[in-house]
């Protein structure tokens, strides 16, 4: 017999119900990868695969080393970076959305920025990134 609340779900909607173990998993990984990784803890090997890509708006970065790299300059033009999320982290299949903001000290003063985080996650690593941000 078909549950009747799956058959009348929206097309493309989840079951959150079915989620619930790779949703904990998702939120511990994502909050790794705002709190440590993009805070400049070099932990980047262990949060993300070895074919790891990430789309931001400009170019695309590769592997746990591309992506290291990219916080790593991160941090030599923004000092005292850090993060706070907004919304999220929304768990939705393998996917995980965020949006987030972060202040530091740029070379002109006070910064702040704000953005969003899509993530696919496959075997408890992040294989797919994309980002938007925007100085705010």
């Amino acid at each position: 017999m078909t549950d009747p609340q799956v058959m009348n779900r929206p097309r493309g909607l989840t079951d959150h119900r079915a989620l619930s173990s790779l949703g904990a998993g998702a939120h511990r990984l994502y909050r790794r990868w705002i709190h440590e990784l993009w805070s400049g803890r070099r932990v980047a090997e262990q949060l993300v695969s070895p074919d790891f890509v990430g789309h931001l708006p400009n170019r695309e970065i590769r592997g746990p080393a591309g992506l290291q790299a990219e916080v790593d300059r991160t941090h030599l033009t923004l000092k005292e970076l850090s993060f706070v999320v907004d919304v999220g982290p929304i768990v939705d299949g393998d996917m995980v959305a965020a949006r987030w903001i972060a202040t530091g000290a740029g070379r002109n003063g006070p910064v702040r920025y704000t953005g969003n985080d899509l993530l696919r996650i496959a075997n408890g690593k992040v294989v797919e990134y994309w980002s938007g941000t925007s100085r705010a």
